[in-house]
C-alpha cells in the first residue's frame, strides 16, 4: 500500500488558502509575509525527490495545470503521474493540458484505490477540501506541515470543523530563524 502525504504551508490560525497567490485577501502570503529563509523550504525539495505520484483536486489542478509544467524547480513533479479529484472535470480538458500524465479520479473511493497500488508515495499539494474528504475517509498517512507565524483569520483551513478526533504522532521538526515550523505527523490508525 501506498502512503498518502498530505504537505501544506498552514498559518497558526489553521488557514491553507492562496498560499502562493489567487483569491485570498491575502494571497502569497507564504512569501510575501515572512523573510524568505531557503532552509526553511528544504523539505518541499526533499518531497520532489521522493514522490511517486501527485494528486491535487479541481480547484488546485486549476491553479497548478498550466504553471507548474514552465517551472524548472518542479521537474520532477511534472514528470511523475498525476491524478485529480473531480466529478466535474472534463475529461477532454484535462487532456489538453500541458501538465501530463494526469488522470481524473471521480471519487474518494477510486483515490482508495490508488493507494492500493504499487509506487512511491503520493502526495497531495494545495487542496483543502480534498485534504478534508481523505481525512474523513481515514485515507491521510501523514501530514507534512510548514507553520508560518501569521494568523490570516479567514479562507479554507486544512482541517474540517466537523471532522473525527485523530490522533498524531510527530515524526520530524525543526524550527526556522524565520519563525517556521517543520511539522511532520504519522496519522495513528
Amino acid at each position: 500500500m501506498r502512503t498518502l502525504i498530505a504537505t501544506h504551508f498552514v498559518s497558526l490560525d489553521g488557514v491553507v488558502d492562496s498560499p502562493g497567490g489567487g483569491d485570498h485577501p491575502h494571497a502569497g502570503w507564504t512569501f510575501r509575509d515572512v523573510e524568505p529563509l531557503m532552509e526553511a523550504y528544504e523539505m518541499k525539495g526533499q518531497e520532489q525527490e521522493t514522490a511517486g505520484a501527485l494528486l491535487v483536486g479541481r480547484e488546485s489542478w486549476e491553479e497548478f495545470h498550466e504553471v507548474w509544467p514552465t517551472m524548472t524547480e518542479f521537474e520532477r513533479f511534472n514528470a511523475i503521474p498525476k491524478y485529480v479529484v473531480s466529478t466535474t472535470l472534463e475529461e477532454d480538458k484535462v487532456a489538453a493540458s500541458p501538465w501530463q500524465p494526469m488522470t481524473v479520479l471521480r471519487s474518494i473511493d477510486e483515490v482508495a484505490a490508488l493507494k492500493e497500488t504499487e509506487g512511491g508515495p503520493i502526495q497531495v499539494h494545495g487542496s483543502a477540501r480534498l485534504t478534508q474528504a481523505l481525512a474523513a475517509a481515514g485515507l491521510v498517512d501523514r501530514y507534512h506541515l510548514l507553520l508560518f507565524p501569521l494568523l490570516l483569520g479567514s479562507g479554507k483551513r486544512l482541517f474540517a470543523d466537523d471532522a473525527d478526533k485523530t490522533r498524531l504522532r510527530l515524526v520530524d521538526q525543526a524550527s526556522y530563524a524565520n519563525g517556521i515550523q517543520k511539522l511532520c505527523y504519522d496519522v495513528v490508525h
